[in-house]
């Protein structure tokens, strides 16, 4: 009983030795070629200089217009930068346009007392952002580019309950967009320190 135990053991250990030396080699294989095509960490040190997390730190995202959706993608920004949320001490200005807009994209058509009416059951919400990352000392542009975010609702026969569902979509297309604008300054920050002096 304990030999045929035993034996099961080898047999079934083998392939699992494989397997592990298998992911061990393709790992080693990955980190070789990652290393040689000038693979870089996007939010760490580079080349002994300061990687796009420590610099997010001297950024400052000012107030961006546009009412709710506005006031979403500047705390949305600020968390995922861990910006500033003040001018003073800051390097850079993150300067922000936002623009909005709703189209239907469902309707329904109904006949009330031999009137037919057609209702409109579903929006698409899109989330338009053009950001400039500004040098505060000589307020230039540094970068600059545009991001955009789609997200959809629907109208329900409750005013209120649509209102929720609209402001979901503007909580949820602002927080795409700063992940967006997050990675492109990473991107941005991790050049600017791989290129040499």
């Amino acid at each position: 009983m304990n030999q045929k135990s035993e034996i099961r053991i080898q047999k079934s250990g083998r392939p699992f030795l494989l397997i592990s030396g298998f992911r061990f080699l393709f790992s080693a294989l990955v980190a070789i070629a990652t290393s040689a095509c000038g693979f870089h960490p996007l939010y760490g040190e580079i080349n002994g200089k300061p990687g796009a997390r420590i610099i997010f730190d001297s950024v400052y995202v000012p107030p961006i217009e546009l009412e709710r959706a506005g006031y979403e993608l500047r705390n949305d920004l600020v968390d995922a930068l861990r910006a500033r949320i003040d001018p003073q001490g800051a390097s850079y200005d993150l300067k922000i346009d936002l623009t909005d807009r709703q189209e239907p994209i469902a309707i329904q058509n109904e006949t009330v007392h031999g009137i037919k009416e057609i209702e409109i059951t579903r929006y698409n919400y899109t989330l338009i952002a053009s950001y400039a990352l500004i040098d505060r000392k000589t307020q230039k542009p540094l970068t600059r580019g545009s991001a955009t975010s789609l997200s959809a609702y629907d109208v329900v026969a409750s005013p209120y309950a649509t209102l929720v569902a609209k402001q979901d979509v503007q909580v949820r297309t602002a927080q795409d967009l700063a992940r967006q604008i997050q990675t492109r300054l990473a991107v941005y920050f991790a050049r600017q320190a791989g290129t040499p002096p």
